[in-house]
């Protein structure tokens, strides 16, 4: 579904847009307004909030214990759900703000492999091509070539970015776009996102301070990737009360 909505918005953001009618737009420039009609000329009509489509359980299951832990710990943060290649996005204070397909790594997988962070691409074997799953703090910083992107995990070179343009054989953007899950496994571990998600809402709410990532496994038990749902056993009612979640 994800995947259909975005295909339909082409690679843009699935967010509602403020309503503007004639009576928004602004007057002639010879016209004169009053203080009170100027300021009701900038007023815009509400925003919506954003409405996730149908979650996985799992995914559920951890925006309920960040919602209700604080585990953000006042930070944005975004969910990224592995078996179903979607990520959620939230602000500081817990509000969703957006969504889509992600391209993940290429191989099935959890875990990093030992000193994968110090090879060069083509020393990455096929097998180590995996995104690895649990919680990040991530920054942005510098990668080769001096491009800036959102690093998850820096010692293991797991970065969130935009599709790369260094090689259009492997079709990153019809991937995305494709109805299919499977076609989106095609990175070597870094995480691709839609341009205007990433650049209208992640960089935006991550560039000053960071932000968590919560990175959902393939294989591996949820809590084993979060400790801390193991102390909070399965509650399909409160996983239902997720923010805007249907």
């Amino acid at each position: 579904m994800i995947k259909a909505l975005v295909a339909l918005a082409g690679l843009a953001l699935v967010l509602p847009s403020p309503a503007t009618s004639p009576a928004d737009a602004a007057p002639p420039k010879s016209a004169k307004s009053s203080p009170a009609k100027k300021k009701a000329l900038k007023a815009r009509a509400p925003v919506p909030p954003v409405e996730f489509p149908e979650l996985s359980i799992p995914s559920q299951r951890v925006m309920a214990w960040v919602a209700e832990s604080g585990d953000h710990n006042g930070l944005p943060y975004v969910v990224i759900d592995k078996p179903a290649a979607a990520i959620y996005a939230f602000d500081a204070t817990g509000k969703p703000v957006g969504f889509g397909p992600v391209l993940i790594g290429r191989a099935l997988g959890d875990d990093a492999t030992p000193g994968v962070g110090s090879k060069s691409l083509a020393e990455i074997g096929p097998a180590e091509k995996t995104t690895p799953a649990g919680r990040y703090l991530a920054k942005f910083g510098l990668a080769a070539g001096h491009n800036k992107v959102l690093w998850v995990d820096y010692a293991t070179s797991v970065a969130m970015h935009t599709i790369p343009t260094g090689n259009p054989r492997e079709n990153r953007a019809k991937r995305m776009l494709s109805p299919s899950i499977d076609d989106n496994r095609i990175t070597f571990g870094c995480i691709n996102v839609p341009k205007a998600l990433y650049n209208g809402k992640i960089a935006p709410m991550f560039g000053k301070k960071g932000g968590y990532v919560y990175i959902l496994p393939d294989v591996k038990p949820l809590e084993d990737a979060f400790p801390p749902l193991h102390a909070r056993p399965f509650n399909s009612a409160a996983a239902s009360e997720v923010p805007s979640a249907r």
